[in-house]
Parts: C-alpha cells; structure tokens; sequence
C-alpha cells in the first residue's frame, strides 16, 4: 500500500493520481477533521500527529512512502522528520521514502543556472530546516537499508496555490526588471513527478522539481493578475522592501536562480504538462477560475 505522509494540496491529488491508477492509498493526517474530508473522497486516513506520536506498528513496514510533511516553523533542524524516523522502528522500515524538500537550499546563486552538483548553501532558517530533513533521510538510508530519494521542489503554483488574496489586498511588489530570477512547477506536475520518482528515481538521488522556464515573482503576481481581472500590485523600490513586505517575501526576493530540470525530465521520464507559466496559469483559470 502506498502511505503519503502529509496530504495537504500536493498530498490530495497524489492520493487521487494513485488510487485511479489502481494504487491502494492510505494518507496520514494530523487531526480527524482532515481524515474526515479524506474519508469523503474516498481515501483511506491515518491519524496520527508526528509531533507526539509514531505511527502504529506495521503501519509503514516494506512500503513506498512519500513524507510531504513541511518541517516545524522555528529552528533550523527538521525535528518532525527526526521522530517520524525513529518512530519507524515501531512501525516498520518502508521499502522506499520519497522526500519534499526545496530549492531554496541552494540560497542565493546571483541567478546562476543551478543542478544537483551544486553545493547547498542556505541562507534562512526554512532552508536550513530542509536540507537537516535530506540530510537525516540520507542518514536512514545508510543505517536502515531503505532507499530514499530526495525532491527538491522549486515554487508551486495551481489551483487553489494562486495569490489572490494579496492580490486583492493591494499589497505591493518591487518592478520585474529589478526582480530576481525565481522558478516554479505547477501542482499538476509536482504530482506527476512524485508518482514517477517512486518509481524510476536512483537510490540516494537528487532531483531538481521545477517547469525549468524560470522567471521572477513580480511577473508572476502580475500575470495572475491580469488573468483574474484584478489590480496588478503597486510597485515600490527595493530600499522600501523592509518596511513594506513581509520577511518571508524579502528572503524569496533576496536569492536569485535558476534551476535546471534536465535529470528529472531525463531519468524518470516526465512529460510537463505545463512547461512554461503561461500555459500552467491559463489552465488554472481555464478550468477553475484560479481558486
């Protein structure tokens, strides 16, 4: 049975991919009321807070697993990720675990194009966090015989994933051209990507998640903008940036880079339904208004 840990909007869908193609699925969930709306669409729950619990015995024995679980929000080690691995001596030693992780390891490559090869470097405690979580799964993996394989997801945008609640508080964004390079992979996609690299992901491998069509956020905002029919944000100069967008939005707008998706596409053979932003927002509105 495949086990996804985490099922929040990538989580839901991967579920979903899974179980129409005949996958038995089980999600983990961290309260009832998530088990609940899982159990609605026909997906069965584990409830289980890793924060203070392991799974239940033989929950996770010989199977795939997919942790999507975002670490905690302070510190810079991954300590959710920390007792969920140990937790697996009582529960079972998966087969496989595929990890999310971010690009934002990579911190700030003043808009280098960047692959797998290049030594992470991260700048803010989220990223730190992260590359702590690859770091102690690659630890599983040598001292449990397991294999794992590690994603290392640029920024996600789809359905239900859009900015259109800043949008439409009319909050600002520095201009494109002084914006840096930034990079994004449509929900849809990131799902695809997940199901194949279970499958054809090397052992111990890691892969660059992202439309390799990167672009810069100002741009972003503004064409969702348009494509809702809402007001494009008001510009402001960067020096202005500290007292005027938040810190989570300054640390994005301090890194530049541009990732490289060619292993990704090459050894698990992904097929990008959306290869470029303007074909995965017109889908967006296409299908769902951009909700």
């Amino acid at each position: 049975m495949a086990l996804i840990v985490g099922c929040g909007a990538v989580g839901r869908r991967l579920a979903h991919a899974l179980s129409s193609a005949g996958e038995p699925v089980r999600g983990v969930v961290r309260s009832p009321d998530s088990a609940q709306a899982l159990a609605e669409e026909g997906i069965e729950t584990l409830v289980c807070n890793l924060d203070e619990e392991s799974l239940p015995p033989g929950a996770s024995a010989g199977e795939a697993v997919w942790y999507l679980v975002p670490p905690p929000a302070q510190g810079r080690e991954d300590t959710r990720l920390q007792g969920f691995l140990a937790g697996l001596q009582n529960s079972g030693q998966p087969r496989r675990i595929l990890l999310i992780s971010t690009s934002g390891v990579y911190g700030d490559c003043g808009g280098d194009w960047v692959d797998e090869t290049r030594v992470p470097n991260p700048r803010v405690d989220r990223a730190h966090r992260r590359l702590d979580a690859e770091r102690r799964l690659l630890a599983w993996r040598e001292a449990s015989g397991g294999e794992a394989v590690i994603f290392r997801v640029a920024g996600i945008y789809g359905p239900g994933k859009l900015p259109l609640e800043r949008l439409r508080r009319g909050l600002p964004m520095i201009a494109p051209e002084q914006a840096p390079w930034t990079n994004r992979i449509h929900l849809d996609d990131l799902v695809q990507a997940c199901v194949l690299g279970m499958r054809h992901g090397r052992d111990g491998e890691i892969y660059n998640v992202s439309d390799g069509h990167p672009g810069n956020m100002a741009d972003y905002f503004n064409r969702v903008a348009d494509l809702a029919g809402l007001p494009r944000p008001p510009l402001i100069d960067p020096a202005e940036a500290g007292e005027r967008l938040s810190a989570g939005l300054r640390s994005y707008l301090a890194e530049s880079r541009r990732l490289r998706n060619d292993k990704l596409l090459r050894e698990l053979g992904l097929v990008l339904r959306y290869p470029d932003l303007a074909s995965g927002l017109a889908a967006c509105f296409r299908d769902a208004g951009g909700s």
